[in-house]
């Protein structure tokens, strides 16, 4: 697997927490040939999506949720969903029909409900309920991009602290990470930027990766929408260029308590980012398919710390001028002791990777039977959803 590693340097290599901010996760990127656009965000940490987007019309949510439930419902999507209060900047895309959402998708990994397994399961787009690996422990991304007629990878970037599995793999990327190194001086400061301004490789990244660093406060990456908002723009910054494929995760989705507050913070910034990434586009927008995915749910009663725990069925989100928008997609398994999967989690009532697979289908001419094969081992693609317009 062929790689050419950007930044490299022990300067960018700080041991900061990847899930503090969106600029300290994995983006990876890889050209292709035309003008369609799909960008994938890994939503790490299990997003709840029953709080996104609210099912206030079945009759069995109220009571399971009597404190998360309360208060602001948010903006109706129809007259049976509502859009949580935090995304509400979003509607305007809902409206466009260039925003929508898959209710109870999952993986087919059903054991143990492991952070770690079930994200490599989501990257890698296996099928087994065990979450195991392909052989190659590549990413269905990578795999996507060597059946894309006219793909190249010769503009492929990673921006964060480790590759994505998602998109590695046969498929050369490069690795872009935008950070700080504050036990520099000024002076050791300046001695870097002079060790990467001798290498024309190196000086164009260092000189971003600085000037990203001193927009947040005491010279730190910003925080919250702010940074979620640089990473868009630079995420669309690429996508105006040679890349057509871009993908980055975005942590801190785990809500076993205080999920209210956690949940309004970790919404404003990804709506920023939504937001970015169109503004960043302009007239790209149009030909763009943005799907945000999760590695699974979280369970459909709230627990006693006003949280949630591990689960299974969740959603996908989706947005871009290329999506047929503005409906909440996927069959509706209701929240009635009956209808929960083990009498705890939302029943899963489709596979997130066939969404993936019909857009790949669709933006990018992927063939079924590839799409079954090799980016989805043992996938079923199932009926065509008409995500794409």
């Amino acid at each position: 697997m062929p790689h050419a590693l950007l930044l490299s340097r022990r300067a960018f290599l700080i041991g900061c927490s990847a899930a503090a901010s969106p600029l300290l996760t994995p983006v990876t990127f890889a050209a292709a040939a035309g003008e369609n656009r799909l960008v994938v965000i890994l939503l790490r940490g299990a997003m709840d999506g029953l709080d996104v987007v609210r099912p206030v019309g079945d009759p069995a949510y109220a009571g399971l949720r009597p404190r998360l439930s309360a208060g602001d419902a948010g903006p109706p999507l129809n007259d049976f969903f509502t859009l949580h209060p935090a995304a509400a900047s979003l509607m305007p895309l809902w409206q466009a029909g260039h925003l929508g959402f898959v209710q109870a998708v999952a993986t087919p990994y059903r054991l143990g409900r492991s952070h770690f397994v079930a994200q490599d399961a989501l990257e890698n787009g296996t099928g087994g309920a065990d979450g195991g690996l392909t052989p190659a422990r590549d990413g269905w991304l990578n795999r996507a991009i060597g059946l894309i007629p006219g793909a190249t990878s010769r503009t492929g970037v990673s921006v964060g602290r480790e590759r994505l599995m998602i998109l590695d793999g046969a498929a050369e990327t490069a690795h872009w990470y935008p950070s700080e190194e504050t036990s520099l001086s000024a002076q050791g400061q300046a001695l870097l930027a002079a060790l990467h301004a001798a290498d024309p490789l190196f000086e164009g990244p260092f000189a971003e990766a600085q000037t990203l660093t001193r927009e947040g406060s005491d010279d730190r990456i910003p925080r919250g929408a702010r940074a979620f908002a640089a990473l868009g723009g630079y995420v669309a910054e690429r996508l105006t260029g040679e890349s057509r494929i871009a993908s980055f995760s975005v942590g801190g989705w785990d809500t076993h308590q205080n999920q209210p507050r956690t949940m309004t913070e970790q919404l404003t910034a990804l709506s920023a980012t939504l937001l970015s990434i169109r503004s960043g586009l302009g007239n790209a927008w149009g030909t763009t398919l943005v799907l945000a995915m999760t590695e699974f749910g979280r369970t459909a009663r709230e627990n006693g710390s006003t949280g949630t725990d591990h689960g299974t069925g969740g959603l996908m989100i989706a947005a871009g001028g290329a999506l047929r928008g503005g409906r909440v997609f996927g069959q509706w398994p209701g929240l009635g002791a009956a209808q929960l999967l083990a009498e705890r989690d939302l029943m899963p009532t489709g596979d997130v990777r066939a969404y993936a697979g019909w857009a790949l289908r669709s933006l990018f001419g992927v063939k079924a039977q590839a799409l079954e094969r090799t980016v989805f081992p043992g996938l079923d693609l199932g009926p065509d959803p008409r995500l794409i317009l």
